[in-house]
């Protein structure tokens, strides 16, 4: 429900403010005071595209503000789906800067059109003669049946398993998609893989392996260093050993006369004892080197091996080869294992569509249910407003498909004459025909759901007597469950509003401005007289708007 709205040089309106309320508000004025202007001014706040022209003072910011008390709307969740902080009075606000760029902000928070549009469509419903394209929508028929069927806890258990079939067919596709991936490249993962495996790398050391390599290919000049080495320290007479020895035995005649002496003797030792040590490590290792040329083919099969998958696969090491090696096993695994992912999941996938049609055929049914009483409160409504011969057919037909509202198709007819076939609605009504039909819908939905705002814009051209009668009492019986506003012509209708708010024009520094105005009830009882009898206001008019009042 708006409960203020604001609006500061936007065409001919420089500054306005005006409150509203419950029930039903009229709002009447002389062709060109500005009722449009001010339909165009809330219509911008509902999610329009901006235009600069429409902007009084180009050189000013154009501000259009309106509060909204939203608590009985349940719009948690698109509050929730677009990210914004929910306030039970929401201010919405839209923004026209001199530089033509145009700002929409809810509560503060900037929001884009698409989003400032999903949210107005849920506050106002701004209806006329021209905007009943949504009657011929499909969706909006569906919704006024599930409307009187009481489907919507329905409706809302459906939305979740749909989305739970669709997510999950989702889910299947692209495993399947994957599969066929996976299997062109299946073949060359397992062939690189057994590649890999084959070359047994775990617990390989390549720098050991190149060691042997080197040692096996040059047997003969490590035997011959190694014995000349050995020779050289072994030597009976001459060797570094047996020359070392005789030094030893020379400074042991003179270690008990300085500590210089005996720590000479002391490193002297060690050494010789290192030098042995030495020794017969080079003699053993000596005697286990030998030509062996099978190892040092096999060695350097080896090494080719590793170099060839190091090369191939970019690695530096064998723990990389070994890394790739485990990486490729993954991916035969998962592409081994996808059927059974695929299995499972279309199990999962059978299991939800079987209880999303069971909802879908419950809705199905409770909507076939549903019509007649439908049916029959609209003819009733529409033979009131001056279509006694009106008639609808609702054909409604289940599609093998899952659809956002259920598996079924509507085909919504219509006729208004008597021996005329009936046809689709959108085809077949005029627009004042569609006008009223919509009004009836309305008038029906008011008592079933909550519905947002309405703003009937002339709704009653071409409507007057007894008709203009029905309608009034219509609007006044709808605006005991909601809010409602109405841009009239009818004095019937203007005399059953709560509130009736006057667009007038008026000229300022010989400059024109619209301006509004809430009228008491001695200046609604003249106001109306205008509508009966003209500018002119006769004794007789005033009494009419008097008794049309009371």
């Amino acid at each position: 429900m708006i409960t203020n709205l604001s609006i500061k040089n936007y065409a001919l309106i420089d500054d306005i403010r005006v409150n509203f309320s419950s029930g039903l508000t009229i709002i009447t004025g002389e062709t060109g005071a500005g009722k449009s202007i001010l339909l165009g001014a809330l219509s911008l706040l509902l999610g329009k595209r901006a235009d600069s022209s429409s902007v009084r003072d180009a050189t000013k910011k154009c501000v259009i503000e309106a509060d909204f008390s939203i608590a009985n709307y349940a719009l948690q969740e698109l509050f929730s789906e677009n990210d914004l902080d929910y306030d039970p009075i929401t201010i919405v606000r839209r923004e026209i800067l001199p530089s033509g760029k145009s700002r929409a902000f809810v509560n503060d928070t900037p929001v884009t059109l698409t989003q400032l549009e999903a949210l107005g469509s849920r506050l106002v419903d701004v209806h006329s003669q021209h905007e009943t394209l949504t009657l011929s929508s499909e969706a909006f028929q569906l919704e006024m049946i599930d409307a009187i069927a009481g489907n919507e806890p329905l409706r809302e258990s459906y939305k979740l398993q749909f989305e739970e079939v669709r997510k999950l067919s989702e889910e299947v596709q692209a495993l399947l998609l994957e599969k066929e991936e996976a299997n062109k490249e299946l073949d060359y993962n397992t062939f690189l893989y057994n590649e890999l495996k084959e070359a047994s790398l775990e617990g390989l050391d390549l720098e050991e392996l190149e060691e042997t390599y080197e040692t096996l290919n040059n047997t003969e000049v490590i035997q011959e260093s190694m014995a000349e080495a050995i020779g050289l320290l072994s030597e009976e007479s001459i060797g570094a050993i047996e020359t070392a020895k005789k030094a030893r035995a020379a400074l042991a005649k003179i270690r008990s006369l300085s500590t210089y002496f005996n720590e000479s003797w002391e490193r002297l030792n060690s050494s010789i004892i290192e030098l042995e040590d030495l020794l017969e490590g080079m003699t053993d290792h000596a005697s286990e080197i030998e030509a062996d040329p099978q190892r040092l083919m096999a060695v350097n099969e080896k090494l080719q091996q590793v170099h060839k998958l190091q090369q191939k696969h970019t690695a530096a090491s064998i723990s990389e080869l070994l890394e790739i090696q485990k990486q490729l096993e993954g991916k035969i695994d998962d592409t081994v294992n996808l059927d059974e992912r695929i299995e499972a999941l279309q199990t999962k996938l059978s299991e939800a569509r079987k209880k999303t049609k069971i909802t879908a055929n419950t809705l199905h049914e409770k909507r076939v249910a549903a019509v007649p009483d439908l049916k029959e409160k609209l003819e009733a409504i529409l033979k009131d407003l001056g279509l006694p011969n009106a008639q609808f057919r609702f054909e409604i037909g289940m599609q093998e498909t899952f659809r956002k509202h259920g598996m079924d198709s509507l085909d919504l007819l219509f006729t208004a004459n008597k021996g005329l076939a009936f046809g689709p609605l959108k085809k077949v009504a005029s627009g004042g025909e569609m006008s009223r039909i919509m009004l009836a819908v309305k008038a029906v939905l008011a008592n079933y759901k909550h519905l947002p705002t309405i703003i009937f814009d002339e709704i009653d051209t071409g409507v007057s007597g007894e008709i203009a009668n029905k309608m009034a009492s219509i609007l006044g019986s709808m605006s005991k469950k909601m809010q409602l506003m109405s841009i009239t012509h009818l004095p019937q209708i203007a005399a059953k509003g709560d509130r009736h708010v006057m667009v007038y024009k008026e000229d300022v520094n010989e400059v024109t401005v619209t301006r509004l105005k809430e009228l008491n009830n001695d200046e609604r009882i003249v106001e109306i007289a205008k509508m009966i009898g003209g500018k002119k206001v006769t004794e007789a008019a005033l009494a009419n708007a008097k008794e049309l009042l009371n």
